[in-house]
């Protein structure tokens, strides 16, 4: 931990500082007494509230534990259920029906549906690679997945591979761009005065083109609210062969994405957090840079320009080059020494990260086109329980606006409906940040894990595969959406819908993904640009705004019933087979993700399955599998010592699979290391970690092992 600098009330780490007023302020017009008298402020008023807030989560956990274990032997009974939840507070009564007011709201959130990446914002190349998935190559994602059935094979370039590619590429255009007569594949060459040649059957897709009108070098079109580019080169690697010279297809891909300082990253103290913020403000400032070396070759990736051009109407154009970005803060459980307050108390890391990602994004609100064009700062915030916390996050921006001198309601808040306290009470969860709110979405891995750590007592759960069948998740989704609706967030706010946690599977995303926009949702997560350019092919297919009004006249559909019906095996037995199964395969998705996350502070990555399956995991996966282990536990479904040879075991199967990285310490065959014992903590503590969370036993630990190497 580096020097700390007294500042009024608070201890500040000096590095901390030193980019605070080197770096992040100078710009904003904001002095560096007023930002410390305003974080200051922060932890003296807010601080106190948001321990209150966490000690009451605590409380209402011990009532829920005490009511299942009083009825453990008795059938469950769902009204009681229900009246006691009411009783308690836990579910609370709905107000009236109303509409939020949010306004001054990006045409990405609030008028077009598409594609969302998540991104951990500690690394600049992955950061910079999400910005710039605002557009993507179709013929790249086509030729080097399996979306057609299929991997490329090693070696050249594969004429045949390429050519069913073209014909992909060209059935897409005929499909959402039909021509007036004929098809795509037949055309020769595209011209554009004022209409193009050959014609559209729907003139209005025309958008502009970029070049000479008789020869233009980019044609753009436009779909549902999405933009198409069809790039002519006949001299280009592809066009040179193709018989209109159509070297690429470019789609309008990742339309959003959220920097992530939460569940993808490891910042555990000052010199994490200097990073992450470093890398936002790199990006607001649209300076951020990063060598890259492929193919033998470095240069220095950058953000996209925008795109001009020639508009149908002979007017000019512009098209935006980047993602619209929004960053997600850490929820209000976590602390970070970056600042300790007059107790010599971590303060919240939410309040600081409120603070400093604003002021950060200040310098975008004062540029010319930058991020958003409607002067607003779009900040996700995850794990709130409830309207109260809901609440409570509005009046920290409220203050966070005051002390920055900002408009009221420049801030706009997107609420992660990840936690079950929150879903049962969406509707008045809305109603608490109604001007503020530009956001929903559901989170299938942290909900369930919520859903566990929050019926611990009620019995042992299902198999973490089997939940996704479940009434409770079915009517979480349904309930998201309908509440959404009826709460008015359509035109003004993006209603979500989670992560396809496969990058490698996209023939497989590609037939299970369009799900998302026909449930109604403008917005779903994907793993990488390339999945964003494919997923936005199902946003040309699915028109959404057509489909929320579907549903919004159609009436409400998951209950309240089902959503709190909880996931217990009643009356099931597995069998020895099942239950080994269940184990390893929740012992070594653990082990994967946390020796990255403690050895070498990596928060999100690929890693791979029992069965050797890449996958995407962060903290929310991990809190599923620790608390589904920690619930067997529990019931006597497993003991103890065999959770423990099968942690031993996947360890060692976790050591091959990462042989090949030269950083990677191995676990076995000692099982004595930090990260070993990290994960044995999550399994073994997992009953008694605050709402199943991950991050406070991950944070020790990543801390222990930080300071042991000094």
């Amino acid at each position: 931990m580096s020097d700390r600098i007294g500042i009024g009330s608070l201890q500040v780490a000096a590095e901390l500082k030193e980019f605070v007023e080197a770096r992040a302020l100078p710009g904003t017009g904001v002095s560096p007494a007023d930002f410390w008298a305003g974080l200051e402020r922060m932890v003296t008023e807010l601080g106190p509230e948001n321990r209150a807030l966490l000690k009451q989560r605590s409380e209402i956990q011990g009532k829920l534990d005490a009511w299942h274990m009083e009825r453990r032997e008795q059938p469950h009974d769902a009204q009681a259920y229900r009246a006691f939840l009411e009783e308690t507070g836990y579910l609370l009564p709905e107000g009236a029906d109303f509409e939020i007011g949010t306004a001054n709201v990006d045409p990405e959130i609030a008028e077009v549906p598409g594609p969302q990446l998540v991104v951990p914002i500690t690394n600049a190349r992955f950061a910079l690679n999400a910005a710039n998935a605002r557009w993507g190559s179709l013929y790249d994602a086509l030729y080097g997945t399996d979306a057609m059935g299929d991997l490329p094979s090693a070696g050249g370039y594969d004429a045949d591979r390429g050519a069913r590619v073209i014909a992909w590429g060209r059935s897409f255009l005929d499909a959402h761009f039909p021509l007036a007569d004929g098809s795509w594949a037949d055309i020769e060459s595209l011209s554009v005065s004022g209409e193009i040649a050959p014609a559209l059957r729907n003139s209005v897709q025309l958008v502009g083109h970029v070049g000479a009108a008789d020869n233009p070098e980019r044609v753009i079109l436009r779909n549902n609210g999405l933009h198409v580019i069809i790039e002519i080169d006949r001299n280009g690697a592809i066009g040179k062969t193709d018989r209109a010279g159509i070297n690429d297809i470019t789609l309008e891909s990742a339309l959003s994405t959220i920097m992530d300082c939460e569940d993808s990253v490891a910042c555990v103290d000052a010199e994490d957090k200097v990073l992450a913020y470093g890398n936002w403000l790199g990006l607001m400032k649209r300076d951020l840079s990063e060598d890259v070396t492929k193919g033998g070759k470095t240069f220095t990736r950058v953000l996209n320009e925008d795109i001009a051009y020639t508009a149908a109407d002979g007017g000019e154009g512009v098209l935006k080059g980047r993602s619209l970005l929004l960053v997600r803060n850490v929820g209000h459980l976590m602390t970070n020494p970056a600042v300790l307050d007059a107790e010599g108390r971590e303060i919240g890391e939410g309040l600081m990260d409120a603070l400093i990602t604003v002021m950060i994004a200040m310098h975008d609100l004062k540029a010319e086109g930058g991020n958003s064009v409607a002067g607003s700062v779009y900040v996700v915030k995850p794990k709130m329980h409830g309207p109260a916390e809901v609440d409570f996050a509005v009046r920290t921006f409220d203050m966070v606006e005051d002390i920055l001198g900002l408009p009221r309601n420049t801030v706009k808040i997107g609420i992660m409906d990840e936690e079950r306290r929150t879903s049962v009470n969406l509707k008045e969860c809305i109603r608490a940040a109604k001007d503020r709110v530009a956001f929903i979405n559901t989170g299938f891995l942290d909900r369930t894990g919520d859903e566990i750590h929050s019926s611990m007592e009620a019995g042992p759960m299902l198999p973490k595969g089997e939940m996704k069948g479940t009434a409770w998740i079915a009517s979480y989704e349904d309930r998201n959406v309908d509440i959404g609706l009826a709460c008015g967030l359509k035109g003004r706010a993006q209603i979500g819908k989670g992560m396809w946690a496969m990058p490698d599977r996209m023939g497989e995303m590609l037939e299970a993904k369009i799900g998302h926009p026909q449930a109604g949702a403008t917005c779903a997560w994907v793993p990488s640009p390339t999945a964003a350019t494919l997923h936005a092919t199902h946003y040309h297919e699915v028109d959404v705004h057509e489909v929320q009004d579907r549903i919004k006249e159609g009436g409400a559909r998951g209950t309240l019933e089902d959503l709190l019906s909880i996931p217990v095996m009643t009356g099931r037995n597995l069998s020895e087979e099942e239950i080994a199964r269940e184990i390893e395969n929740n012992a070594q998705g653990i082990l994967g993700y946390v020796v990255r996350w403690v050895d070498q502070g990596v928060g999100c990555s690929k890693v791979p399955d029992i069965n050797d399956v890449g996958l995407m995991e962060d903290r929310a996966t991990c809190r599923i599998s620790s608390q589904a282990l920690a619930n067997w536990l529990h019931h006597g479904v497993v003991e103890e010592d065999r959770v423990m040879a099968a942690m031993r075991k996947m360890a060692a199967k976790v050591d091959a699979q990462n042989a090949g990285d030269a950083e990677y310490k191995p676990m076995a065959p000692g099982f004595d290391g930090i990260a070993f014992e990290a994960a044995c903590d999550l399994v073994f503590k997992g009953r008694v970690q605050p709402s199943g969370y991950t991050e406070p036993v991950l944070h020790a630990r990543r801390l222990e092992l930080k300071a042991a190497q000094g």
